[in-house]
C-alpha cells in the first residue's frame, strides 16, 4: 500500500501546474509541519538531537531536497515515464557508492547488473531523445536520491526513526530556501494556485509525511530487503497509472517498456540472488 501512495507521487507532480521549485518547496514545508505535528503532540516524543548529529541530518536533507526537485523538475520537462525509469539508475549508484561508503568489497553481480540497467538507459535515451532533459534531470534524481539511502543508512539507530525523517525534511527545506534566496528563484514559488496548494498538502501529508514514517514502522516487521524490493515496484505503479491517467502524452516506445522492464527485473532478480546469498552465509556461520 505503501509504495502504491508512493507511485501516485509522480502522478501528482504531472497533476500540479505549479513549476518544480514551488512543489518541491511547499511539499518539504507542509510535510515538516506535518510530522513535527504527529512527533510533539500525536507521539509526545522529544526531538531533541545532538549538534553533530543535526549537521549530519541537514546534510542528508540537502541531498533529499534536490533529489525531489530534479524528479519534479524532471516530470515538467518530459513526462512521468520517464522520471520513474531513471530511479532505476539508483542501484546502478549505490552499487559504486555502498562500497566506498561502507568499505566492502565490489559486488560482481552488482556491476554486471549496472551494465545491463546503463545498456538499457541507452536504449531509452536513443528512442526518446526528445526527453533528454527530463533524462537528465531523472539521472540527477536517481544520484542525489542514492546519495541520500547510502547516508541515511549510516545514521539509522542514532535517533528515532520519527526525528530523523523530520529533520531530514525540515533542513532539506532550509537549504532549498537558501538555494532559491541565492538563485534569484525564490519568487516562482508564489505561483500556485489555491488548487495547486491543496494537491501539495495532500501531497506533503498522505503521500510523503505518511508512508515515510509507515516505511519505517514496517521494519518491526519484515526485511529491509523485503521493503526494498517492493520499494521497486514504484515504477511499476506509476508508470501503469500515468498511462491510464494521462493517456497519449504518457505514451512510449515499445523499447522504452522493455528496456524498463528489462531494468525492473534486473534488480528484482539481483536482489533475489543476493538474498538466497546472505542466506546461506548465514548458514555456514552457524
Amino acid at each position: 500500500m505503501i509504495v502504491f501512495l508512493w507511485g501516485f507521487t509522480a502522478i501528482l507532480g504531472k497533476l500540479i501546474e505549479s513549476n518544480a521549485q514551488a512543489l518541491t518547496f511547499y511539499r518539504m514545508l507542509f510535510a515538516a509541519i506535518f510530522l513535527f505535528i504527529f512527533i510533539r503532540f500525536v507521539k509526545k516524543e522529544s526531538i531533541k538531537v545532538s549538534k553533530k548529529l543535526f549537521i549530519q541530518l541537514s546534510a542528508i536533507g540537502g541531498f533529499m531536497a534536490f533529489h525531489w526537485l530534479c524528479f519534479f523538475y524532471s516530470i515538467k520537462v518530459s513526462n512521468v515515464s520517464i522520471a520513474l525509469s531513471c530511479l532505476s539508475l539508483s542501484t546502478l549508484f549505490a552499487s559504486i557508492l555502498e562500497p566506498i561508503i561502507f568499505k566492502r568489497k565490489v559486488d560482481i553481480s552488482e556491476v554486471v547488473m549496472g551494465v545491463v540497467i546503463v545498456i538499457c538507459m541507452g536504449l531509452i535515451f536513443k528512442t526518446e531523445f526528445q526527453y533528454k532533459e527530463g533524462i537528465f534531470y531523472g539521472i540527477l534524481t536517481a544520484l542525489f536520491g542514492t546519495i541520500f539511502s547510502v547516508f541515511n543508512g549510516k545514521i539509522f539507530g542514532k535517533t528515532s526513526s520519527g526525528n530523523i525523517i523530520f529533520y531530514e525534511i525540515f533542513s532539506g527545506f532550509l537549504i532549498l530556501t537558501a538555494f532559491l534566496l541565492l538563485s534569484g528563484q525564490i519568487f516562482q514559488i508564489n505561483e500556485i494556485s489555491t488548487r495547486d496548494l491543496t494537491l501539495v498538502i495532500l501531497l506533503a501529508s498522505v503521500f510523503t509525511a505518511f508512508p515515510m514514517l509507515e516505511s519505517v514502522n514496517l521494519m518491526k516487521y519484515i526485511s529491509p530487503f523485503t521493503l526494498i524490493l517492493t520499494v521497486n515496484l514504484e515504477p511499476v505503479y506509476g508508470i501503469i497509472l500515468a498511462f491510464f491517467i494521462f493517456g497519449e502524452s504518457e505514451q512510449m516506445s515499445p523499447i522504452f517498456y522493455g528496456a524498463s522492464l528489462i531494468m525492473i527485473l534486473a534488480i528484482i532478480v539481483n536482489g533475489i540472488l543476493k538474498s538466497r546469498k546472505n542466506a546461506a552465509a548465514k548458514k555456514v556461520n552457524i
